[in-house]
């Protein structure tokens, strides 16, 4: 799949993503749920701006010395027996896993959740192994691997957009003959991926937290998947965002709890995991440990003003409390990092080129960086993003960028202001909403509506009229301007009093 999840151009995009009703009421009751969890969660620390601080200073402090805690980290992994490969690109971390795959004759891989592993586009590459079966363990994961490798519309509720109905169809495909409870589902498909977990010689996981000092992974789930992915096949492969490290347990233990307090609005997940290789003496762990550390574009925003970016622990917190998000869902973005996230990241990661349009849907409410763990402040790097792709890159060339230089053009001339000041009530009628809220026949509009705009009409005023009412502008006499202008200044209390203290000397 890789960083784009789709070949529609963004408007398209938008559009599938408004007629699907059930997505937007799944996702707008996710987002009311969630904020209870969430806000009660986070009010039983106690103190949580002074905890956010404390995240974002581990953060912050990681990212200023990162090749000192890689270093660190890998030097420990060898120590125990492990192995670290450090990828610069997607190529590189696909390719390598694909000739370990080969190299250890592996049949049957199985994969815990990991948005870095979708960002590789992992999955497809060992799909072209001949030989080799590929499984997808968590559930929600799962299911969209059933589905023909569907979409997913978050980063923690990856199947928000589907019902159990759905689901009962994809696991009919399967042998399953229940009903749509989802007890009863849920419980096929239990045993289904467990016979399969014990056959499994190659399991891949992402990687919540690196501990520098240990050289172990750091995973947070709520399915014990990802434990049995490493607990039973001889070969395990981490896949790692290079900025996803700790320094320690301690800070550890921090990020976890506001992980879990702001993803799922739990204390903790409920398996907070810490592994390696299996030691001598132990009955389960992987025989042969790899870590598999990838920039992919992370390094781009190092020492830049995006660098905040990378102190995300993923959380999905910010999509949980997103207007935009709620209306047109995963989908719409394009990418496999949706919401105020995706919106910042992408770019960096897969070119403004290509998400050219993400900064855009966004109305910098700051609710996303209100409610980060880790303080990111999303929605000035948002607009970071808008400066960079109009002042420097001048990747407008729309006939939006025309207007706005017309705009300018006539906001800056007195005499231009003027007559335009004189041809709002007729010039801007049409787009306001009819005094008496009736149709006005011979027009091209409806109750203050314009009906259907031409595709060669400007998308600025498209986008305007399509969801917009403004008023009917006062007619130039009876403006603002003219009316302040004409206006005689009442005397105040303090003029009139002063007058009668002259009087009285």
């Amino acid at each position: 799949m890789g960083i784009s999840t789709s070949d529609k151009p963004y408007l398209e995009r938008i559009e599938d993503a408004k007629s699907d009703h059930f997505m937007q009421a799944a996702v707008a009751k996710a987002q009311d749920a969630q904020f209870i969890k969430r806000t009660k969660a986070r009010r039983e620390m106690g103190n949580w701006n002074e905890w956010r601080d404390l995240a974002e200073q581990i953060r912050q402090h990681v990212l200023k010395y990162l090749p000192d805690y890689l270093e660190e980290f890998s030097q420990n992994v060898e120590k125990q027996g492990g192995h670290v490969f450090f990828a610069q690109t997607e190529e590189e971390a696909r390719n390598f896993i694909k000739e370990l795959v080969i190299e250890k004759k592996a049949k049957n891989v199985v994969k815990s959740k990991s948005m870095v592993t979708t960002e590789i586009d992992l999955d497809k590459t060992l799909l072209d192994i001949d030989g080799v079966n590929l499984l997808e363990s968590d559930l929600a994961e799962f299911i969209l691997q059933e589905d023909n490798w569907d979409e997913p519309t978050h980063i923690v509720f990856p199947t928000l957009h589907k019902n159990r109905d759905q689901v009962q169809e994809e696991f009919k495909k399967l042998g399953y003959t229940g009903d749509n409870d989802p007890q009863h589902e849920a419980r096929f498909v239990r045993g289904y991926l467990r016979d399969y977990f014990m056959k499994a010689d190659f399991g891949i996981t992402g990687c919540n937290f690196a501990v520098a000092d240990k050289g172990i992974i750091n995973l947070d789930t709520n399915e014990g998947n990802a434990d049995l992915t490493m607990a039973l096949p001889k070969t395990q492969v981490v896949v790692m965002g290079m900025e996803r490290i700790v320094p320690s347990m301690k800070e550890a233990e921090v990020l976890d709890n506001m992980l879990a307090r702001s993803a799922v609005g739990q204390k903790l997940t409920t398996y907070c995991t810490f592994s390696g290789k299996k030691v001598e003496g132990e009955v389960d762990g992987p025989e042969d440990f790899w870590v598999v550390v990838l920039d992919n574009g992370r390094s781009d925003a190092l020492g830049t003003e995006f660098e905040p970016i990378l102190q995300c622990i993923r959380c999905g917190a910010c999509m949980n409390v997103c207007p935009v998000y709620r209306h047109i869902g995963g989908k719409g973005y394009g990418s496999i990092y949706p919401g105020p996230l995706g919106k910042v990241l992408s770019p960096i990661l897969g070119g403004y080129e290509e998400f050219e349009d993400l900064p855009y849907a966004c109305s910098l409410c700051a609710a996303c960086t209100e409610t980060c763990p880790v303080k990111i402040p999303l929605h000035n790097l948002i607009r970071k993003h808008r400066i960079v792709e109009m002042d420097k890159k001048h990747m407008d060339h729309s006939m939006t960028n025309l207007i706005m230089k017309v705009i300018g053009m006539g906001t800056g001339s007195p005499f231009l202001f003027q007559s335009a000041l004189k041809m709002e009530h007729a010039g801007l009628g049409m787009f306001g909403k009819a005094k008496n809220d009736q149709d006005v026949d011979g027009t091209i509009y409806e109750n203050g509506k314009i009906k259907k705009l031409p595709k060669i009409a400007p998308k600025l005023v498209k986008g305007w009229s399509d969801i917009r009412d403004i008023p009917v502008p006062p007619k130039s006499k009876d403006n603002f301007r003219n009316w302040y202008k004409n206006h005689q200044p009442v005397e105040s209390v303090v003029s009139i009093r002063q007058k009668g203290e002259k009087g009285d000397e």
